[in-house]
C-alpha cells in the first residue's frame, strides 16, 4: 500500500511526500538511484525553459515549467535529508533569513533613496556576508557555471565599481576593434587563436553593457534571425529544384540576402 494519497489538487507538502515515496525502496527504480550530480544538467535545462515561458508570456507554460524546477529543488533537499544534512525547511529558513538580512530598508528602518541604493546595498551586504575583503574575491564567487556571456558581464560590472572602466562607449569600440586586429593576426600565424578570440567576446561583451543590451538576448536573437533567413534559403532552393550541396556560395547568399528584405 503506497503512503500517498491521490487527490484532484496537490500543494506544496505533497509533493514533499510525493519526491519521498520516489526516493524510497518502493518507490522508482530510476529516481531512487540519482545524485546530486547525475541531475545537475536537469537542473540547468529547467531553469532555461522557464525562462523561454517567460519569453513566450505562457502562463500555462510558465506555471509547468516552474514546477519542474520546484521539483528539482525538492529532489536535491531530498538527496540532503537522506544523507542527514539538511530538508526542505531548512532550504526555506536559510533564504528566509538570507531575504530579511538583505532588506534592512525594510526589517530594521534604514532608509534608502531609490531601488539603486536598494542594489547597492544588496551587493554590500552580501559582500560582507561571503568574507570578500577585494573586488577580486567577489569575481572568484560569479559561477563559473553561468553561461559565459553572462558570466563576463557579472565580472565586468563588478571592476566597473571599482573604477576599472572605460569613460565611455567610444573607448569600449576602439577595444572592440582592437581585439578583433589580434584575432586576425592569430588566424594568420595559426596562434593563441582561442585566447584572442575570447578577448573578442569579452570585448563585445563590454559594449553590451554600455548600451544596455544583455549580450545571452542579443546573441540569442541573432541565432534566431539566422535560422529564419536559412530555412527560406532552403525553401527558396527547393523551389528552383536545387539541392544546397549543388550550389556555389554566391548563389546561396544570394537567396539568404532574400530573406533580409522580408
Amino acid at each position: 500500500m503506497l503512503d500517498f494519497e491521490l487527490k484532484a489538487q496537490y500543494d506544496l507538502v505533497d509533493l514533499e511526500k510525493l519526491v519521498a515515496l520516489l526516493r524510497s525502496e518502493n518507490g522508482c527504480p530510476w529516481d531512487r538511484i540519482q545524485t546530486h550530480e547525475s541531475i545537475r544538467r536537469n537542473f540547468i535545462e529547467e531553469a532555461y525553459e522557464v525562462a523561454e515561458a517567460i519569453d513566450q508570456k505562457d502562463p500555462e507554460h510558465l506555471k509547468e515549467e516552474l514546477g519542474d524546477v520546484l521539483l528539482q529543488v525538492m529532489f536535491h533537499s531530498r538527496i540532503e535529508e537522506e544523507a542527514g544534512n539538511f530538508n526542505i525547511n531548512d532550504v526555506a529558513d536559510a533564504i528566509c533569513k538570507k531575504l530579511v538580512y538583505r532588506h534592512p530598508h525594510i526589517f530594521e528602518g534604514t532608509k534608502v533613496i531609490d531601488t539603486n541604493e536598494v542594489l547597492e546595498n544588496w551587493e554590500e551586504l552580501k559582500r560582507l556576508e561571503r568574507n570578500q575583503e577585494t573586488i577580486g574575491s567577489g569575481m572568484d564567487h560569479v559561477a563559473g557555471s553561468l553561461p559565459a556571456l553572462w558570466r563576463a558581464e557579472k565580472i565586468q560590472s563588478k571592476a566597473a565599481k571599482a573604477g576599472f572602466d572605460w569613460d565611455d562607449i567610444t573607448a569600449a569600440l576602439s577595444k572592440l576593434s582592437e581585439e578583433l586586429e589580434e584575432l586576425k593576426t592569430a588566424v594568420l600565424n595559426d596562434s593563441n587563436k582561442e585566447e584572442e578570440l575570447g578577448d573578442l567576446l569579452f570585448a563585445a561583451v563590454n559594449v553590451a553593457r554600455y548600451i544596455s543590451c544583455d549580450p545571452e538576448i542579443a546573441l540569442n536573437a541573432s541565432s534566431d534571425k539566422f535560422i529564419f533567413r536559412f530555412k527560406h534559403l532552403e525553401r527558396r532552393a527547393h523551389e528552383l529544384g536545387r539541392e544546397l550541396t549543388e550550389m556555389s556560395l554566391p548563389e546561396m547568399d544570394k537567396l539568404y540576402d532574400e530573406a533580409k528584405k522580408l
